[in-house]
């Protein structure tokens, strides 16, 4: 009996814990940040497959939606910030985009896309820059975006900041995995782990 009472304790105590605490430590960006745990839906278009945190493109077709992704819930104002780490564990293709910020409603569509070549570029396919090298096979690296809807929308790897561009106001969702660009092919096979979400 003693025992039993004791782990009810422990339940109870740690059950307040989580009500005392709502905020949580994001990796980049000034907080207070509280997690979120948004639904999400997966795409399979044309060769990809999904599976759990895998996402591939078993093809090498140069045309066509090729696909494999997770959709998270979309998001209208306020600040929200994504994190996850992506491993190549094979890839043949090039031009793979690993990681979107989409806009939703009336102005539907792509509004920032990070993508890989062959060799380890990482680049955001509106417009081209270089955000950074070395995501080649077997490495991992970790994406933060942070939109501040209205304001910015800022895009790190492995912590440092890469890019800021502007954001306007309306309503948005993430995505990842591993989509064909328009000038890109498979195979590549994608494996994305600690994917957390916050705002505030």
């Amino acid at each position: 009996m003693r025992r039993l009472r004791g782990a009810g304790v422990l339940v109870t105590v740690a059950a307040g814990l989580a009500v005392l605490a709502p905020t949580a430590d994001a990796q980049v960006g000034t907080g207070p940040w509280v997690s979120d745990s948004p639904g999400y839906s997966e795409q399979e278009r044309g060769c990809g497959d999904v599976s759990g945190l895998t996402f591939k493109l078993t093809c090498s077709t140069a045309s066509g939606d090729q696909r494999a992704e997770r959709r998270y819930n979309t998001y209208t104002g306020g600040t929200h910030q994504f994190e996850g780490s992506f491993k190549i564990t094979s890839m043949t293709g090039s031009r793979i985009s690993l990681k979107q910020t989409f806009r939703d409603g009336s102005n539907a569509g792509p509004y920032f896309m990070l993508a890989v070549e062959k060799g380890g570029r990482m680049y955001a396919v509106e417009g081209g820059a270089t955000l950074g090298s070395g995501a080649t096979v077997g490495t991992s690296v970790r994406v933060n975006t942070i939109n501040q809807v209205g304001s910015s929308h800022k895009v790190y790897l492995n912590g440092s900041l890469k890019q800021t561009i502007s954001s306007a106001s309306g309503s948005y969702y993430d995505k990842f995995g591993s989509y064909r660009t328009a000038s890109g092919e498979g195979p590549v096979t994608v494996a994305w782990s600690g994917v957390k979400f916050w705002h505030k």
